[in-house]
This record gives C-alpha cells, structure tokens and sequence, in this order.
C-alpha cells in the first residue's frame, strides 16, 4: 500500500507510553508498518505567527503534491516507449521514494533551522514555484516538437495514395525539364500488377513504350512510373482511373522534398534529444537520404528501419527532458516532504502546547486493516482530545469551536501522505 500517516503524540512520558502500546498492537496485529519520523528543533515563533503559517503550509502542502504528480505523469508520457520503468525513474535524492520517505532526515544545508519558520516556508514555496513554471516551459516546448512530428509522420503512415512520397522516390525515376514528355506516379493494386503491364501503354495515344518501373509498394498495391507526352495527360489519367489504376498528383521539385525531409529529420532528432538517442561508435557516422536512416559501414543511418543488431548493440542515453524531469521531481518531492515536516512540527506545537515536545510517527497501514488501525490509535490516543475522539465515534457531532474545513481531525496530528503519484 503506497499510503502513508504522519502522526504525532505529546513526547512525555504517559505519552511515549502509549506509543509503546500503539507499537505493540499494530506489530503483533500486522495492522501497519511504523518507523520514527524526525523533525529537527525549529524556530517556534509567536501563536499569530503559527496559526498563520498553518493556513498556508495546507494550500503548499496541496500545491507540491500537484507539481510532483504533474512531473510524475509527464515523465511516463515522455518514456512512451518503456513505460513499464517510469516507477523506477521516480526517485528522491537517489532512492525510492519509500526509503526515502521512511529514513527521512532534514536537509540542513537547504533549509537551514535556525531561520524562522515563515523563511523556510517561504524558501520551499519559491522553489516548487520555480519548477512548476519551467514544467510549463518545457512541457510547452516538447508538445510543440511532438504535435508538428505527429501530423508529418501522418503522412509516412498511410497507403501509397495518401503517404508522402519525399522519402521513396529520386530524381532518376523521373524525366525533368522536358518541354513534351511528363512522368506520371501511378497506383496499382496488387491483383493488377499484370493487366497495368500489359495495358499502360496503350491506355492513350503518345505513351513512352516500356517507360515504367516500380519503385515501392505496400500491402495493397506498388507505385509504378509512366512516362508520356504532356498533352495526353489528362486523357491517360481518365483511362487510368478508369481500369483502377489511380494517377497520384505529384511532380517532383528537389528543393520542396528536400524541405520537407529536413524538416521530418529535424523534429525527429529533437523529440529524440528530449528523451534518449543512441550512442554512435566513432566508427559511425551520419547521412540523410530520402529521409531514412540504416546504419551500414559506411556510416549512413536509417531512423525508419534499426536493426536487431543496432538495438541490441547500442545503449540509450536519456535526453535532457527526461533528465531535468528526473532531477526536479527529486527536488520538489524532497520540497514536499519537508513541507508535511513543517506541518506536523507546527500542527504539534499549536495543539499539545510549549515547550516544544512530541513525538512524530510514520505508520504504513495494511490495506486490509485501515478502519481497525484507525480505530486502535483512537483508542490509545483518546485522552488528547476527549470530544475529538468522541466524534469519530459518532461523525454527526460537531466540534464546538473547530473550523476543520474538510480536513480530517483525531485526537493526535494527522497528514496523510499518499505516493500513488502515476494514478
């Protein structure tokens, strides 16, 4: 189960007895998993103060667990290939997010203690802040890369009538410059392969005899070239269409197609730069042509057809996208974490009093056993809070006094902490 419940108690003795207590039952029980959860000694402040900071650690508490399940999710977006590994790129400061969780210290370089509790709220603020925006920058950035890819490799994905042809067809396949002749792309089916042989040439007058060739096909049918004389051509494509043979509208500008694959190879290789891109041996080097990439020896590469061999020979190396992704959900996990310190620290502090003295728990329920363990800690703990406890046992009772909003009160201080961060 991937919730948690930060819990604290009053730390004198009567109390550290009743933790022993709650210890022994939830262990012999199985009901949860407990560790100590340490927050250092902070700065108290005044009363105003702390019930101020309250009232906007909540609001932060809620906003970095927005940033971080945003990145969360960005990051298994991102690796669309290997979505299987996005929990085990979810890391806090180089370790699971469990461990980390559950063998919390706090950072005292970050966030120094000795500065008031406001400062340090107002540093982890800044800093989630700071992430969320650059998300939104460079989520913006990628989606633009990915958006204009997706509509060009639309057009690699369809049948020979629909595809674009910049990365089948060459120059030598067609006659250029002619002021009379004209080379036609044409569509063939399969099963027709034979009657457009024996009848191309004379579907009109003016036909090139034994001009065509096919230069690819697909599943359905090839392309084929024919070349005539210009002033036929819409004779020979009414004939054509007529026998099923369909006349592609297409006429070669080097220039345009050029663009065109430049433009496909350029958005490739920047969504590929913002998640992985393969390692080259020195050996390796790289050459377009026809918008293809196959890796040979003499150095040419071919992003529509890898081989085994080149997958299982080459590594990956993650993008910088993916590594910013990774590095800043640490950080803003690791923001988020001290930000429920904060607040048990203050929440402590403003119900059980000064001088400052509690004890912070971190429990692991069993996910069978949710209702029985919250019922055990109410019964150990019921002396904090008399009427507290009672209205858990009867949720129609109001506390007088108490503006709970829709937060979740017990006779101890409660956070939950829930780390289903992809769902």
């Amino acid at each position: 189960m991937s919730e948690f419940w930060l819990i604290s108690a009053p730390g004198d003795k009567t109390n550290l007895q009743a933790w022993e207590r709650m210890n022994t039952v939830t262990s012999k029980s199985n009901l949860s998993s407990n560790s100590k959860f340490h927050i250092p000694d902070l700065k108290v402040g005044t009363l105003d103060a702390l019930v101020g900071l309250s009232d906007e650690l909540g609001k932060l508490d809620s906003f970095a667990e927005s940033v971080i399940k945003k990145i969360a999710q960005y990051i298994g977006e991102v690796m669309e290939d290997s979505k299987d590994k996005v929990q085990e790129n979810l890391l806090a400061n180089g370790v699971d997010l469990i461990s980390y969780l559950t063998r919390f210290e706090w950072d005292m370089a970050k966030y120094p203690i000795k500065q008031p509790l406001k400062n340090i709220s107002e540093a982890l603020a800044k800093q989630v802040t700071q992430i969320e925006a650059d998300l939104k920058t460079r989520s913006a950035a990628y989606n633009n890369i990915k958006g204009n890819l997706q509509s060009l490799e639309k057009k690699t994905m369809g049948n020979l009538l629909t595809r674009t042809l910049a990365d089948i067809v060459h120059k030598e396949d067609f006659v250029l410059h002619s002021e009379y002749l004209i080379t036609l792309l044409v569509v063939v089916p399969k099963s027709s392969y034979l009657q457009w042989q024996k009848t191309y040439e004379s579907l009109s007058d003016m036909v090139v005899p034994r001009s065509t060739k096919m230069i690819t096909e697909d599943a359905e049918g090839g392309l084929f070239t024919v070349t005539l004389f210009r002033k036929v051509m819409d004779d020979f494509k009414a004939k054509a269409r007529e026998n099923r043979f369909m006349v592609r509208e297409f006429y070669y500008d080097e220039k345009e197609l050029k663009c065109e694959k430049e433009e496909l190879m350029k958005l490739a290789s920047d969504k590929k730069q913002q998640y992985r891109q393969p390692l080259l041996p020195a050996c390796l080097s790289t050459s377009l042509r026809n918008g293809f990439m196959v890796a040979t020896v003499s150095g040419e590469l071919h992003l529509a057809h890898k081989t085994e061999a080149w997958e299982k020979e080459h590594d990956l190396l993650k993008g910088p996208l993916l590594r910013w992704l990774k590095v800043n959900f640490s950080e803003a996990f690791v923001a988020w974490i001290h930000v429920k310190a904060l607040r048990v620290f203050v929440e402590s502090v403003l119900r059980y009093g000064l001088p400052v003295n509690f004890q912070a728990m971190l429990l692991q329920p069993n996910r069978k056993s949710v209702k029985r363990l919250r019922d055990v800690l109410n019964v150990v703990f019921k002396h904090l809070d008399e009427v507290a406890a009672a209205s858990i046992m009867d949720p129609g009772m109001d506390i007088p006094g108490l503006q709970l909003s829709n937060q979740e009160y017990y006779p101890y201080v409660y956070f939950k902490i829930d780390l289903s961060l992809l769902d």
